[in-house]
């Protein structure tokens, strides 16, 4: 597999962003090693505009780059799961047919996306929960409560984030697309 120098690019900086906007001194502690952090706004962001593929390697690189520079070692259960999380809020363009790219925002279009969020929260967080357990013998009482906290703060967090920035960026590319139309 080929990717573009602009994806490349693209997955560059939102891993950059994701990451070291995931550092502990920028999100808000509530757990056991388990912080909601703004920056899943960042992940969500890269994964609808870019796909899957950018959604889940921002995820996945980004996540790292956190665990490397927080000092606690790199959770590589929690470094997938974050690649899942990007991966499944990827699928927003194909199940809204691109609406975005041509500034199309509706209601329906952002429930999907709430929806989404917390799916790939659920499964991503869900499998480095499980995965905790399995390999590392995490208690799973406490795999579990931090995955009900990361899922439930995390949806709400990507939600209301989500939302001002992809009515944002819905406007933008409804003036654009009106401009190509009108020519």
């Amino acid at each position: 597999m080929s990717l573009s120098a602009k994806t490349v690019v693209l997955i560059a900086i939102g891993a950059a962003l994701y990451g070291i906007g995931g550092l502990p001194m920028f999100g808000i502690p509530v757990f056991a090693n388990t912080t909601l952090k703004p920056a899943m706004a960042v992940l969500a962001l890269f994964a609808v505009l870019f796909g899957p593929l950018v959604g889940f390697l921002v995820g996945f690189i980004g996540h790292w780059v956190t665990d490397l520079f927080a000092g606690w070692g790199v959770w590589f259960t929690w470094v997938l799961g974050s690649g899942i999380v990007g991966m499944i809020i990827g699928l927003y363009p194909k199940l809204t047919r691109e609406r975005l790219e041509k500034g199309l925002f509706s209601k329906l279009d952002f429930t999907l996306f709430v929806f989404l969020a917390f799916l790939g929260n659920v499964i991503g967080y869900g499998t480095s929960a499980f995965l905790d357990s399995v390999l590392y013998a995490e208690p799973f009482t406490k795999v579990l409560a931090q995955l009900v906290i990361i899922a439930a703060g995390n949806t709400i967090l990507i939600a209301v984030v989500g939302h001002f920035i992809l009515t944002s960026v819905a406007k933008r590319k409804q003036q654009s697309y009106n401009l190509k139309e009108a020519y």
